[in-house]
């Protein structure tokens, strides 16, 4: 059990006293459905950059990272690096298309370059992971750790009282409020989750042989064998990189702040910065949960390790920084995957539907939206603890829902000849082996890994998507492929290329490092 001093409390008391603070100056300017979906759409670089980490360090880093490197190694990491090849292959040749036909919603593109099938499609199941996996994983996740320091807490109302924190500011606020509050709360939780790697290494006298002496020798590879049960080096090769498209360009959670920029230079910029911060979760989360293999050997689950660490290893004060560190990186994915599913509800499923609706009504309507679905949310989140980690939950429902509609979005940006009713049954196809597939690996019938399961799904779609258009005589109008014509599309700036080279070999150096 860990022990909070009066400092901790006083570092916690005032972290939820600046998000209040924030929050409320936000609430204050009423915000339309614009303000409220997109900020305005005046989002700078560094704002972007750092909402976009910060939105996304939450469950599946602070929480899902060391505990995974606990039990498997540091291949997990590979999710971080890959995400940040994606990012700057979405900021160099995916924004100038997203800003170009200024998008509310990244389905909103489906329907503009097929039709409003394609758009509802992606909508629902996005909706559908947003509330399951972001939402529901990170309250969770919360309450882990919340647990280790009081024990006497309940699981399910301590999942409820986040949940209802970070859906009325987020109810109140918007993006704006999203987005401030995530700039807080990725300086916090990079200076506390760097405390603690420090703390933790320090057991080791700061001394990497020792470390390595101390690790399996196995747990500190990336790159690893064909047969390798946790992360095969195919399943990094052709899975991550679809598992994280979908997550940073199509994921309306992660892409609301893209479309939130002020211009393609303030998107790519920040996608840039973003990119350069995915590559630190290695040293700050991976490696101490690595560590923690020699350091708590005993524990019953690896989603334990974390709080056990900030529990044991760091001193009185440091525990309530990085504690508060903890709860802004939860709360940052609970506030931005309840405003984007929100997002989605109000603007593709209940605005064509009521086309007269104006701003302000639509900013009501979302507003009870996203408290809605903080309750849906807060309800499956206690189901989580039935599965073996919640780095395995994430993972494996994303590897088998994304694959198809990746696959027709690529072929949307990049195929002119595809149709939009050959786009959908390849779509319907693609998920129905998806979901096929889930059964037969369920029943012991097929034990391929999930990530190379990813790839195999892309392909089947691609290949459907093919089928479907020889078989058909439909043929996408000029003005559908009009909306992803990049030669139409804005300029990406020199600097954001020469930033992207930069990240990309930071990157190489990394994965050359720790082969």
């Amino acid at each position: 059990m860990g022990t909070l001093h009066t400092f901790d409390y006083a570092v916690l008391a005032a972290y939820a006293l600046v998000v209040i603070v924030v929050c409320a100056r936000v609430a204050r300017r009423s915000p339309d459905s614009d303000e409220l979906f997109l900020a305005g759409r005046t989002l700078g670089a560094g704002v972007v950059g750092l909402s976009l980490f910060a939105s996304n360090i939450s469950s599946t880093t602070l929480i899902g990272l060391p505990g995974a490197a606990w039990t498997s190694g540091i291949a997990v990491a590979n999710y971080e690096w890959m995400a940040a090849l994606v990012l700057l292959f979405s900021a160099l040749f995916v924004v100038p298309v997203l800003l170009g036909n200024r998008l509310t919603t990244i389905p909103e593109l489906l329907e503009r370059r097929f039709d409003a099938r394609l758009r509802k499609y992606l909508s629902g199941v996005s909706v559908f992971l947003s509330i399951v996996l972001d939402t529901a994983g990170s309250l969770f996740a919360g309450a882990v750790v919340l647990k280790v320091f009081f024990p006497m807490l309940p699981l399910v109302e301590t999942i409820a009282a986040i949940a209802l924190f970070a859906g009325l500011y987020t109810a109140a606020g918007g993006l704006r409020a999203v987005v401030y509050t995530d700039v807080l709360q990725s300086i916090v939780l990079l200076l506390g989750s760097a405390v603690l790697a420090v703390m933790v290494f320090g057991e080791f006298d700061y001394s990497w042989s020792k470390v390595v002496a101390a690790v399996p020798a196995d747990h500190m590879s990336l790159i690893r064998p064909l047969d390798d049960p946790d992360l095969p080096w195919l399943g990094t090769l052709i899975g991550l990189p679809i598992l994280g498209f979908y997550y940073w360009t199509m994921n309306q959670y992660v892409s609301q702040r893209l479309l939130g920029a002020r211009n393609v230079e303030a998107a790519g910029k920040g996608a840039i910065i973003a990119a350069a911060l995915k590559l630190l979760p290695l040293f700050l989360m991976v490696l101490p949960g690595a560590m923690a293999i020699a350091l708590l050997p005993d524990l019953e689950r690896g989603d334990e390790v974390f709080a056990r660490l900030l529990a044991e290893y760091a001193p009185v004060g440091v525990v309530g920084l990085v504690l508060a560190g903890l709860l802004a990186a939860i709360m940052s994915s609970v506030d931005s995957a309840l405003n984007s599913a929100s997002t989605l509800i109000t603007l593709d499923f209940i605005k064509p539907r009521r086309p007269n609706l104006d701003t302000r009504a639509l900013a009501r309507i979302g507003r009870i939206t996203t408290l809605l679905l903080m309750a849906l949310a807060a309800a499956w989140a206690p189901m989580i603890d039935r599965f073996p980690g919640l780095f395995a939950y994430l993972q494996q429902t994303f590897a088998y829902v994304t694959p198809p509609l990746v696959a027709v979005f690529l072929l949307g940006l990049w195929w002119k000849k595809l149709a939009a009713g050959p786009a959908l049954r390849a779509l319907v196809t693609g998920h129905a082996v998806s979901v096929a597939w889930f059964v037969a690996s369920q029943l012991g019938w097929i034990g391929l890994h999930f990530t190379i399961v990813a790839g195999v799904l892309l392909a089947v779609t691609l290949m459907a998507a093919l089928l479907w258009q020889v078989a058909s005589t439909a043929r996408p109008s000029r003005e559908q492929l009009l909306v992803v014509d990049m030669s139409k599309a804005p300029r990406v700036p020199a600097p954001i290329r020469w930033g992207a080279a930069v990240v990309a070999l930071l990157t190489a150096v990394v994965i050359l490092a720790f082969w």
